[in-house]
């Protein structure tokens, strides 16, 4: 892998390798972490977060969290403390227009390596989960010409930072720092309009991220 890891070490917690298209939130992709022994591990984890007081209050499940927030508000805290992980990808999709006439978008690294965006988590593989557990994913201002796409955009690092980023040892001040000192700026990114197919349930191959003509 990119990262140096050993990808045929993973567990039986590893699942379907099977290259996936279409990841929606409420899916079970991928989450690298070092939780527990310290060694590199790989799980399929629930896309989306909600504490049991929040259900309690009906607030609805996270898929991603703030970073201007993450790190102190309540919602997150405890997770950008001990469960920062890493969501390995290609590349994510946005949408543009007005509702019923979205236009999907998919947007990658422009030298077309791996993504690994930040997460942070309250899995953790030793531990039975509770209702809610799952991850978000770590969201910045889009800023540059991302902004025409979407005001957001996921905390994206190379690899040598998304291992300090999974150093849960790093004080939760640092890791801040981190994701806006060193994830990856706009320029970095290329994006190009994708089939409406993308919006499908079930919809899962190639064409998805291919430019329309």
């Amino acid at each position: 892998m990119e990262m140096g890891w050993d990808a045929d070490a993973f567990g039986e917690q590893a699942g379907d390798r099977a290259v996936n298209w279409n990841v929606p939130p409420g899916s079970h992709p991928w989450l690298m972490h070092r939780f527990g022994d310290g060694k590199h591990h790989i799980d399929m984890v629930n896309w989306g977060y909600r504490p049991s007081w929040a259900a309690d209050k009906g607030i609805q499940i996270a898929i991603n969290a703030r970073l201007e927030k993450a790190a102190t508000g309540p919602y997150f805290r405890s997770l950008f403390k001990s469960g920062r992980a890493i969501v390995p990808a290609d590349g994510w999709y946005e949408w543009t227009g007005a509702a019923g006439k979205k236009q999907p978008w998919y947007i990658r690294q422009k030298n077309d390596r791996p993504m690994f965006m930040a997460a942070i988590t309250n899995y953790r593989p030793d531990k039975a989960l509770s209702e809610g557990a799952g991850f978000v994913i770590v969201t910045a201002a889009a800023e540059g010409g991302l902004v025409d796409v979407h005001d957001r955009r996921p905390v994206v690092f190379a690899a040598d930072d998304a291992a300090l980023w999974m150093d849960n040892g790093l004080p939760p001040e640092q890791a801040e720092q981190l994701a806006r000192s060193l994830s990856l700026p706009p320029d970095a990114f290329e994006w190009h309009e994708v089939s409406k197919d993308v919006n499908k349930v079930g919809a899962n191959d190639a064409h998805l991220i291919a430019p329309l003509s």
